[in-house]
């Protein structure tokens, strides 16, 4: 009877603890000129008003509590600002999110495991190993670091064999609140191993190079958002000298790191950190393409908005084989379109979607890794951030195609 009181209570506390989001709306605004953007950009320093801008691309995606509803509706009228609502209660969105996960069950394998729904980090890390303990000729777990709060940093490594052979790095869910990049994540691993001996391209591939994937980046994080809050998007690092908590991992990096596009205020979701690779989950990546050497492709895979990025986000200054990557990019929305008909924009950050600096591959661009790419998964805002998860099959397999167009053009175009 003790242990079911206690049980309880601790859900309750649980409960009581995590962040609702009732009558919370995401707004639509639609600049007509720079002028207008810049109006906009000055409602993020009302903290106040404890806005949480989701997309800077135009347009603009905004979450707005219900306090500040009003006051945001009168700024945007004052100033002839167009917008409209995205998602009218974004609680409503998560408790349908809730109630899908409670339906999942237990696998006792990665053929049972259930890839149409979003799981908590402990089931991630079992279904790593998992595949690992079904498929050890083929696949093997590597922990690269530990997070700010001691959780291991899993990569899975596909090889055939061999040592330092050349290879391809593939990371999802840096950002902790963009659930379906790890679901499909976790849906790349199971492809990779069910299509070696099937598929000619992908066994090629593996033949002569490694693959390594790892699906969780950003661990503390995607924790807090199963048991805190949904919408948190940074790690979980203490800031010294600061109430504000963590670090956006995708600005940390040592590319022109604290320049436009990032931000040094704590608060703010977009800050760089103290200092370039100040994060062990940056950190560990960087030493492991350093210690590595012979990695050729480096893909960072985010959402929302649809769009197949390459470097650079921090300068105007075109990377010198912006036209290959740009052929290339070209044909794997093409492939990825082929499956649903899924429009993606492709282009450069800066000039596909904004100004950005400290991000993972200019950086790994800079280090002389040719083929780096971030991908933009679903949607477009209709959801956002809270894809519903009869989408995850249907935008990982999509976006298998993509990958795989990246991936044989590596495989093809030694350097």
């Amino acid at each position: 009877m003790m242990k079911r009181l206690i049980a309880f209570a601790a859900l309750f506390v649980a409960i009581l603890s995590k962040e609702a989001f009732h009558g919370h709306q995401v707004f639509r605004i639609v600049p007509k000129d720079g002028v207008q953007l810049s109006l906009i950009k000055l409602l993020e320093d009302i903290m106040e008003l404890e806005l949480d801008f989701w997309e800077w691309v135009t347009p603009v995606d905004v979450r707005v509590p219900s306090h500040s509803l009003q006051a945001v509706k009168n700024y945007l009228e004052r100033h002839n600002i167009k917008y409209f609502t995205m998602i009218k209660d974004l609680q409503a969105l998560l408790d349908e999110e809730q109630k899908q996960m409670r339906s999942a069950g237990r696998a006792g394998n990665t053929d049972s495991f259930d890839y149409t729904n979003y799981h908590t980090l402990s089931e991630i890390y079992s279904f790593q190993d998992m595949l690992v303990a079904e498929k050890p000729n083929l696949v093997s777990k590597i922990v690269i670091g530990e997070s700010n709060e001691g959780r291991p940093l899993n990569v899975l490594k596909f090889s055939t064999g061999g040592s330092n052979r050349p290879a391809i790095w593939i990371d999802t869910g840096i950002h902790s609140r963009e659930w379906v990049t790890l679901a499909t994540g976790i849906l790349f691993a199971k492809k990779i191993v069910t299509e070696y001996g099937q598929d000619p391209a992908l066994t090629a591939i593996l033949n002569k190079m490694d693959i390594f994937l790892e699906i969780v980046v950003n661990p503390d994080g995607y924790h807090y958002t199963h048991t805190n809050d949904r919408m948190w998007r940074k790690n979980r690092k203490p800031n010294l000298g600061s109430r504000c908590v963590g670090v956006d991992l995708n600005r940390n990096w040592n590319a022109r790191f604290g320049g436009p596009g990032s931000s040094t205020n704590p608060c703010s979701n977009i800050y760089c950190g103290p200092r370039a690779h100040s994060e062990p989950e940056v950190a560990s990546i960087v030493n492991f393409v350093r210690s590595h050497g012979n990695i050729k492709a480096f893909i960072s895979i985010h959402s929302y908005s649809q769009m197949l990025l390459y470097p650079y986000g921090y300068t105007m200054t075109p990377a010198k084989d912006k036209a290959e990557l740009h052929r290339v990019a070209r044909k794997a929305v093409t492939d990825l379109a082929s499956l649903y008909g899924t429009r993606y924009r492709y282009g450069s950050i800066i000039t596909t979607i904004y100004q950005s600096s400290g991000g993972s591959i200019d950086w790994t661009y800079n280090q002389g890794i040719k083929y780096s790419y971030t991908f933009e998964l679903r949607d477009t805002g209709h959801f956002g951030f809270i894809l519903p998860a009869n989408q995850i099959v249907p935008t990982a397999n999509e976006t298998w195609l993509a990958l795989k167009v990246i991936m044989d053009h590596t495989f093809n175009n030694p350097y």
